[in-house]
């Protein structure tokens, strides 16, 4: 029997499978019965901002999305951006547009919660 080394695309297949399945607990904890506004804006707060590791999810993911676009500028054909210029635009929207709605929507739930 002949094991088939695992190849890139197998690694990120499965790393992306273990993102979804976090990200289903963490909709199954938003769809709780008895979550109330402190909560739910905890938990807001803490998919944006610096946990451990830094940044929280949302910078974790826009830093993915820059990691691609600096890979693309080196390897797209002809160099014209066709391929990093979106990646860095939907980089930079995850960060401000949607972080930012993020913390608004929290302190908009739970004021004092800024303070923690």
């Amino acid at each position: 029997m002949t094991v088939r080394p695992r190849t890139r695309l197998d690694r990120i297949r499965a790393s992306v499978g273990i993102a979804g399945l976090a990200l289903q607990q963490i909709e199954d904890d938003l769809t709780a019965d008895d979550i109330d506004t402190a909560e739910l804006a905890a938990i807001l707060r803490e998919l944006c901002e610096d946990t451990d590791p830094p940044g929280g999810l949302i910078a974790m993911f826009a830093q993915l999305l820059t990691t691609a676009a600096k890979r693309a500028e080196q390897i797209e054909p002809d160099r014209d951006g066709d391929a990093s210029c979106p990646l860095h635009e939907a980089a930079a929207l995850i960060t401000d547009n949607a972080g930012m709605r993020l913390i608004w929507a929290a302190r908009s739930l739970d004021p004092q919660g800024d303070d923690e």
